[in-house]
């Protein structure tokens, strides 16, 4: 039975993503300058932009033909609403390995609506140290009082903010490729249980009769 509800995880995310690869794929064809007018991102300049000796210069946003009121929005909606679609098919692997009564939806909501915000947040202070100072000294006076069942719940709100980090500096492409490939290895170290020992101790696995009480949300 979980072997058949992992299969089913496994076409529903191939699907997802060859959907959004074909998508993307025509957008370039008709322009080819695509990632100049959206958030995609250019990762080879990413990874090429020189290193500033101070630490005071903030990443570039490479973002040439956006210059227009229009533009701008159309890149920040794109942004916001391409980081809530990388974060769909986490949302799916979280489901699929926790069971019904421990299912945390608090966690699932933020984990979709949390890179909204730091999308926002990067793209205002990304070149300006009196804004990150300033946002450092109003998130240091928020409490968060918001426990984790697990551990492991940890791992996912720590995508979650990779996700909207990427997503504010306008690289999408780089957020798309690390949630796919979490996804995927995720998946794959759940079906083979890897290090599943009897006596291991487990912070997401379902037990054997707990399996079979409550057989998981996608059933």
């Amino acid at each position: 039975m979980r072997e058949l509800r992992d299969i089913n995880l496994f076409i529903r995310l191939t699907a997802y993503y060859a959907f959004w690869a074909v998508l993307l794929l025509v957008g370039y064809y008709f322009v080819p300058d695509l990632h100049d007018h959206l958030p995609l991102g250019v990762i080879e300049n990413l990874i090429s932009q020189e290193d500033d000796p101070t630490g005071f210069i903030g990443v570039q946003i490479h973002a040439s033909n956006v210059n227009t009121e229009f533009g701008g929005l159309l890149w920040l909606t794109v942004a916001i609403l391409g980081a809530i679609a990388i974060m769909l098919p986490v949302s799916w692997v979280y489901m699929a390995v926790r069971r019904r009564s421990k299912l945390d939806q608090s966690l699932l909501e933020t984990m979709i609506v949390l890179p909204i915000a730091i999308t926002g947040i990067v793209l205002m202070v990304h070149n300006s140290l009196a804004l990150a100072f300033s946002l450092t000294g109003v998130v240091a006076g928020v409490r968060f009082r918001n426990t984790m069942k697990s551990t492991a719940d940890s791992v996912f709100i720590f995508l979650s903010v990779g996700v909207g980090l990427a997503a504010g500096i306008g690289m999408l492409m780089i957020a798309a490729i690390m949630t796919l490939i979490f996804n995927y290895v995720f998946l794959v170290l759940w079906t083979v249980n890897y290090g599943g020992y009897d006596e291991a101790k487990t912070y997401m696995r379902r037990s054997r009769s707990e399996e079979e009480q409550d057989p998981g949300i996608f059933e």
